[in-house]
């Protein structure tokens, strides 16, 4: 289980900015069950974004929406391809490991997190998994390209690359590609290394309590009502 909560509008407005066309991408799993990325919730930050626009009077976006099945898996990101053909960048309300794998499989797309995921729950057997995303409820990867440095670099450092990675590898496990590297040649390819010049601020490491308990906020609203009833 993965849980995530929406950005605020404002930081969303920040974004999409830069461009005109822009798909609401929603989730019909995880994000749908946790109240942040649903057909939903897509809905309503679309008409959200749509009013805050007509009222600040700046701002030419056209907006669309649409939900998949899931975003983290390939064999539902192919029905993407009729979608993306007139937009600029895809506001996806998925967790951090479906906008990566969006801008894994569109490579040319400006792929924005319209979500901040804080919780992960994975499976222990059967299939192998890549960590693509840390769960650090501070999602960044507007301004790396889709390419979270925090759990792709073994440093988990933010400006990078450090001085050790050679021939595109990381130098603590010379099969593994650097994601600075990697970062760098997806912003060149967007036309925006203009990113990779900026500094960012060291993250704040917030101590988290484990293990954590999540409680879904319909639990709770149907515990005030069962108590209202009895």
């Amino acid at each position: 289980m993965i849980v995530a909560e929406q950005k605020t509008l404002e930081e969303i407005r920040r974004m999409i900015t830069p461009y005109a066309r822009v798909l609401i991408l929603g989730c019909g799993t995880c994000m749908t069950v946790c109240d942040a990325g649903g057909e939903r919730e897509v809905s309503f930050l679309h008409n959200a974004l749509r009013v805050a626009q007509a009222k600040s009077g700046n701002g030419t976006h056209t907006f669309s929406e649409y939900t998949l099945k899931r975003q983290c898996d390939p064999e539902f990101l192919d029905v993407l391809s009729d979608q993306i053909t007139d937009v600029d960048t895809v506001l996806s309300l998925g967790c951090g490991i479906g906008v990566q794998a969006i801008a894994e499989r569109y490579p040319d797309l400006p792929v924005l997190p319209g979500v901040n995921t804080s919780f992960m729950g994975m499976a222990k057997e059967l299939g192998v998994w890549d960590e693509r995303c840390a769960a650090c409820g501070d999602c960044r990867l507007e301004e790396t390209a889709g390419i979270c440095p925090i759990t792709r670099c073994t440093k988990g450092i933010l400006n990078g690359p450090c001085a050790g990675t050679k021939d595109g590898k990381c130098e603590a496990n010379k099969d593994m590609d650097c994601a600075w590297v990697l970062i760098y040649k997806r912003l060149e390819r967007l036309e925006q290394l203009e990113k990779m010049r900026r500094y960012y601020p060291m993250r704040n490491f917030r101590a988290i309590p484990r293990p954590k308990r999540l409680t879904s906020r319909i639990s709770v609203d149907m515990g005030e009502d069962n108590e209202d009833n009895g």
